[in-house]
């Protein structure tokens, strides 16, 4: 499915057409979506950014359109603008990580993608994670003009548990926040 699909529908929208209207200065900066090949559960958000306010417009889209805002995260990164018309197809993304894996000799199946969408110094680009049967995660950035690899590297989810802060533990019935 084409991004332009979701983003038909968004515009189309009741709840589009309303937030239009009180933000008129928003614009496009991300696509978040869940490709979910086992329970085909799959997940479509559209995120527009509203200059001054630091929030972002959120609006995830099911069997309608659903719209939140929340803060812009403090990081250095910064949403910029997507603009033209977005190539590479949603349901293409699969095939093109599987074909490098396989140049690369990795020969897991692919369960679930996490595809972020955004404008990446002036390039559009396909930022996913991979979650593999073997709960290894695959982290590949996809040039959206050329539909070509920009960078690939398998990982282990079990890595990412290693690098988490270990902190107070929390029992599930405690309802008293840990001493500091």
């Amino acid at each position: 499915m084409k991004f332009e699909h979701y983003l038909k529908r968004l515009e189309e929208s009741p709840e589009f057409k309303k937030f239009r209207e009180e933000h008129k200065k928003a614009y496009l900066c991300a696509g978040f979506f869940v490709l979910d090949f086992e329970a085909g559960k799959n997940m479509h958000q559209i995120d527009f950014l509203v200059p001054g306010s630091k929030k972002i417009a959120t609006f995830i889209i099911g069997d309608g359109v659903r719209l939140n805002f929340s803060p812009q995260l403090k990081s250095k990164i910064k949403m910029e603008k997507i603009e033209g018309e977005v190539k590479t197809d949603l349901d293409a993304l699969k095939g093109i990580v599987i074909d490098e894996m396989h140049n690369r000799t990795i020969t897991q199946e692919i369960k679930k993608i996490i595809a972020v969408l955004q404008n990446d110094n002036g390039k559009k680009v396909w930022k996913l994670n991979c979650i593999t049967g073997d709960l290894g995660i695959i982290k590949a950035h996809i040039d959206d003009e050329t539909s070509s690899i920009l960078e690939m590297e398998k990982a282990s989810l079990f890595d990412f548990i290693k690098m988490m802060p270990k902190g107070p533990a929390i029992k599930p019935d405690d309802k008293t926040p840990p001493e500091k």
